[in-house]
């Protein structure tokens, strides 16, 4: 289930479409992060932050409370909101600010939505002692003030993006477009499992320490491989990470769940997999949600690290060869889900994470109780507790 012998390619999609420009400072990221994933006190450096400064493994948790309340599935819980930072995002953040201590970089850049990305990377930038520029669009500047005053508090410069539609696709036009300018300077330290080779299996790479440790942990607990692994897919960074234990093993169904939004039958949704169509999007051929003339459609998501028209290429290809199933949710099951888990658990899930908890649910009651499912609970909701009060204001 990775590429086939083209560099970069998973079946058809991925591969590398970038100006003549930029050609070269990618394949000089490609060339330095084959060297370092050899290197074995590159890696060795790596798991000791992992375990010493994230907290790593995190935990696997029985949510007994909430299985009894969907009356299904055990439902079990891969705890990335544990980790320093609140989310998956700083198990690959580390790993890039590494690669660019390694290749001599000065300087970090790269997109964000949530928020999550951004102050995961500064809190990576300012442990290594490395300049941090985080672009992120002008409406999640609005609604995740919290992990603005974050990164800012960090040491990151925070541009807010006002072109477009001004959320995440602007932010990675706008990040890249900066890193063109200096690549001398910058490593563009990408977001989730997109964007031009090699940086979907960079982010795969070092996210699949959560499948890794899921998978241990689940056997342990349970004494056999669960029936059915879910996660959030917005680019898709902590789905690959956790499917990425289970990638192998055919009894164990892979779900990832994207934002539906308003409804797939309205514009109001980033549901790429379900409803997009293949074209070319920052770098890679993948799956996109475009307008009649090609260009790439304004999306929608209650979550803001969703709302991107496009999706990790490995992605795409496990649906296509039928290893993965894609599936959507809306923003009100979102909401529903997000209320849910914290009456039940006493746990806030960020926005992104309850579209899986959401889907979760749904699945255990399905499979019925004798089946056992884990959901990776990407991140913490503190960051969305405001704008998820003022949205259940008007209600």
């Amino acid at each position: 289930m990775t590429e086939q012998q083209a560099p970069g390619f998973f079946g058809n999609y991925g591969g590398s479409f970038l100006p003549p420009h930029l050609v070269e400072p990618m394949r000089e990221v490609a060339i330095a992060y084959e060297e370092a994933r050899q290197d074995s006190t590159f890696l060795e450096d790596y798991q000791a932050l992992l375990s010493r400064y994230v907290g790593r493994p995190s935990l696997l948790y029985r949510a007994e409370r909430l299985s009894e309340h969907v009356g299904g599935a055990r439902i079990y819980m891969k705890r990335e909101d544990l980790n320093h930072t609140g989310s998956h995002k700083i198990n690959h953040c580390l790993g890039e600010a590494l690669l660019a201590k390694r290749m001599g970089k000065t300087k970090l850049i790269a997109e964000t939505g949530a928020g999550q990305h951004g102050v995961a990377l500064a809190t990576a930038a300012a442990l290594l002692g490395l300049e941090c520029e985080i672009h992120m669009g002008a409406i999640d500047v609005a609604k995740q003030h919290p992990n603005v005053v974050r990164m800012n508090m960090l040491g990151a410069k925070v541009v807010a993006v006002e072109e477009g539609g001004a959320s995440l696709k602007e932010a990675v036009d706008s990040a890249f477009a900066t890193f063109a300018a200096r690549p001398e300077e910058y490593l563009f330290a990408i977001g989730s499992v997109v964007g031009p080779h090699p940086y979907p299996s960079i982010v795969r790479d070092f996210q699949s320490v959560v499948g890794r440790e899921a998978r241990a942990q689940f056997l342990e607990a349970e004494g056999r491989l669960p029936d059915a692994a879910v996660a959030c897919v917005g680019g898709g960074s902590n789905a690959m990470g956790l499917f990425s234990g289970f990638l192998e093993d055919q009894s164990v169904q892979l779900y990832g769940v994207e934002p539906g939004g308003e409804g797939l039958d309205t514009a109001r949704h980033a549901a790429t997999m379900s409803l997009g169509t293949p074209g070319t999007l920052h770098g890679m051929a993948t799956r996109v949600l475009q307008t009649a003339d090609g260009e790439p459609a304004p999306v929608h998501s209650i979550a803001s690290g969703l709302d991107y028209p496009g999706v990790g290429p490995q992605h795409v290809y496990l649906n296509e060869t039928g290893r993965a199933h894609y599936v959507a949710v809306t923003d009100e099951q979102t909401l529903e889900a997000f209320q849910t888990l914290t009456r039940c658990e006493g746990i806030l899930p960020a926005l992104e994470s309850s579209h899986a908890v959401a889907y979760g649910c749904l699945l255990a009651r399905e499979l019925g109780p004798e089946a056992a499912i884990i959901v990776n609970l990407s991140g913490r909701g503190d960051k969305d507790v405001d704008y998820v009060a003022e949205v259940l204001a008007t209600r």
